[in-house]
């Protein structure tokens, strides 16, 4: 399989975690054997200088390419923007926070290359003891529930769908996100629900990950994807995947 990838971050804020996010990015690149290799940074309408530094980063190494959304519309109208522009075969998407550690990139890429699949999800519940540092317990808590509704509800298999680190296939990524009506946080679920509806394969890898205490994710965001699954199940019965 052709090793060429995009990495998309969506961006909201972040113009103080950018400049050592990009360094990781890059030297992890370094030190790797992707052929063709770039990291697409997704201004989501952000109040402070990130679109200035995403562009002032953009000296040597893997080029940086910036993405500017037309205002806030949310974390999902963000990824489906860098997806929609990536280059690369492959196209990772990770938080600004780099909670999952980019290195473990290669635990996706030997799930999805051994098995033929087209999209491979870092996962937090399949193996907690990956988890370095953690949620507060409520959030934590909230999190586990959230997940056991998306089984009940949708039907997915998956144990944790919301964790941001997530290697697609670019063709399939394109396919599935076309198909996207959620915008914000609970887009992960939709879009793994699209993904299997469209026969795409969908592996389930856990991975390291550390909570980052200055999250960009509001309590009103985090108890509105609540409502997402049963969104989700609306727009399926109204016809909007077909």
């Amino acid at each position: 399989m052709t090793r060429s990838l995009s990495i998309v971050i969506p961006a909201y804020n972040e113009e103080r975690r950018l400049p050592a996010t990009i360094k990781k990015l890059r030297c992890y690149l370094a030190q790797t054997a992707w052929d063709f290799s770039e990291i697409v940074v997704v201004d989501d309408g952000s109040r402070d200088a990130t679109a200035r530094m995403a562009q002032s980063l953009d000296s040597e190494g893997p080029p940086i390419r910036l993405l500017r959304n037309p205002g806030n519309h949310g974390k999902g109208y963000s990824v489906r923007n860098g997806v929609q522009k990536a280059k690369g075969e492959w196209t990772l998407l990770t938080d600004a926070d780099l909670s999952t550690p980019i290195e473990e990139l290669e635990k996706l890429w030997a799930a999805a290359a051994n098995s033929g699949g087209q999209v491979a999800i870092g996962s937090r519940a399949l193996d907690r003891s990956l988890i370095g540092v953690h949620q507060p317990l409520l959030r934590e808590a909230a999190g586990r529930l959230f997940n056991v509704g998306v089984r009940m509800i949708t039907g997915l298999p998956f144990q944790d769908t919301q964790c941001g680190f997530k290697l697609f296939e670019t063709r399939a990524a394109r396919e599935i996100f076309r198909w996207q009506q959620i915008e914000r946080f609970g887009f992960d679920v939709e879009a793994l629900f699209i993904a299997r509806r469209l026969g795409y394969s969908v592996i389930e890898v856990p991975v390291r990950w550390n909570n980052v205490a200055s999250t960009t994710v509001s309590v009103f965001g985090g108890l509105a994807a609540f409502i997402d699954p049963i969104r989700v199940r609306w727009h399926q019965l109204r016809g909007r995947y077909r």
